[in-house]
């Protein structure tokens, strides 16, 4: 069974997206703003894997679909640091590009084309 991009990167990029959140509850220091974290991070997440899906339809190389991936990560992290401050810029920035490079390598590996999905049925 076989998705497309644009919901593999969805699944991939709120799994991860959660799973970053959740990375929080180690930093003792973020226990008050706990419910955000979680909710930004999965936010950023689910919107990084759709946008990253949809561009990995029109891509066809690898290294395009990765380094598209981490731009767009990137992109709405600097979003999310602007809002938590330029302090934790490392903190957010880098999972967060993280993030971007695997859900960009799993859509263009795993994922399927949309004219790929319409002949399949």
């Amino acid at each position: 069974m076989t998705m497309s991009k644009p919901v593999l990167g969805l699944l991939v990029g709120g799994t991860l997206g959660l799973m970053d959140g959740l990375s929080g509850f180690l930093y003792p220091t973020l226990a008050p703003v706990m419910a955000s974290v979680i909710t930004f991070s999965l936010f950023k997440g689910l919107l990084a894997g759709v946008v990253i899906g949809y561009v990995s339809l029109r891509l066809h190389s690898m290294l395009l679909g990765i380094l598209a991936g981490a731009a767009i990560a990137a992109v709405l992290s600097l979003l999310v640091i602007l809002r938590a401050g330029m302090g934790l810029f490392w903190d957010i920035m880098l999972p967060g590009m993280l993030l971007g490079i695997i859900v960009g390598f799993a859509t263009q590996k795993f994922g399927r084309r949309a004219e790929a999905s319409a002949a399949a049925r």
